[in-house]
């Protein structure tokens, strides 16, 4: 294997000058970088990362810690947080702190306080108090992504702006009864409460507080199908429009409705929030969110701070864009009767 040494006789540089350019530490003209990294890649020479450590104090490595793996909003930060890393020159080293595990549980209290990298990107993680103690002890930068208030540079879409606007489109189509399906009754999640908050203060400003109806659910297609399933099973109290906390629940909810037999949205409209890869398929109409744009937002605001710790600490929150489909429609006559209160109720 080819040494730094061999990388500096080919480029015709001292070994000084060819570790400068391949480190990024210190300054090297841009042609002879450019001849160090092409003597680098004809010998197929890779530096050490432990003996860049040594001369860089820095690891170039950066955390990236995640409350599960599974739903797609976190794979898809995670795909814009890597190929943003990876564009610079860092690796990632991967923790899933999936709440109530023992996993997490180690995680605080052992592998972060290793301190194997430069910086820590932390996603919706929302940690409780002696967690919040264990990260700030660690005295490395950090960025979150997600509505929770962390005390550091974040980046977030704006949960409560989303969820109004979802429930004011139901309501310019006229619709009254309007249900919020999503999130359990204890344990919500920040980003959620934000959303079933926004959903209340929407329907009060519109004059429908009355009409607010929260039904709660795991956040996942399977929990939006059992609650649209309990919700929609009496066509007497039966609302005419659904918001769900995310598109994942708004899905389950329209496959819930079509197992009952209503159409949507002749029969039921739904709006769900996020725009997830599958909301197209289901012609939802959503809120988008884009989850790897954050990833890569947040990547960058992490790199800056490495190279800058003094740097300012932004909060950067993405406007949601309602997106039309076709799972949203007016209210029919008779739907605006029932929820006004007047006329005959329709089974």
């Amino acid at each position: 294997m080819s040494g730094i040494a061999d990388v500096a006789r080919h480029a015709g540089v001292s070994k000084a000058t060819a570790s400068r350019a391949l480190t990024g530490n210190g300054y090297v003209a841009p042609e002879t970088r450019r001849r160090v990294e092409q003597a680098a890649t004809e010998l197929g020479y890779i530096a050490s990362s432990s003996a860049a450590s040594l001369v860089t104090g820095r690891t170039r490595n950066v955390g990236v810690i995640l409350p599960g793996l599974t739903r797609w909003f976190f794979s898809e930060v995670l795909e814009g947080v890597q190929s943003t890393l990876l564009s610079h020159g860092h690796d990632l080293t991967l923790y899933d702190a999936t709440p109530g595990t023992e996993g997490r549980s180690t995680i605080f209290a052992t592998f972060l306080g290793r301190k194997r990298f430069d910086g820590l990107i932390a996603v919706c993680i929302e940690p409780d108090h002696h967690e919040m103690e264990r990260l700030l002890a660690l005295g490395k930068p950090m960025v979150s992504i997600g509505s929770y208030d962390m005390g550091a540079a974040s980046v977030a879409v704006d949960d409560t702006d989303a969820a109004r606007r979802a429930t004011e489109h139901l309501i310019d189509l006229g619709h009254r009864r309007i249900a919020f399906v999503g999130g359990p009754r204890t344990g919500m999640t920040h980003g959620d409460s934000l959303r079933l908050h926004a959903y209340l203060g929407a329907m009060s400003a519109a004059g429908l507080g009355d009409l607010s109806r929260h039904a709660t659910s795991a956040v996942s297609m399977p929990g939006g199908y059992g609650a649209a399933v309990d919700l929609l099973g009496d066509s007497r109290d039966r609302p005419t429009a659904i918001v769900g906390v995310c598109d994942e629940v708004a899905i389950g909810a329209i496959i819930a409705a079509r197992r009952l037999g209503l159409l949507v949205p002749s029969d039921l409209s739904v709006v769900g929030i996020d725009d997830h890869e599958n909301a197209e398929m289901f012609a939802l109409t959503t809120l988008q969110q884009r989850p790897r744009e954050q990833g890569c937002l947040a990547a960058r605001l992490l790199l800056r701070r490495l190279d800058d710790p003094d740097a300012e600490r932004e909060h950067i929150r993405e406007a949601s864009r309602l997106v039309v489909r076709s799972s949203t429609a007016a209210a029919d006559a008779a739907q605006s009767a029932i929820t006004a209160g007047v006329g005959r109720r329709r089974d």
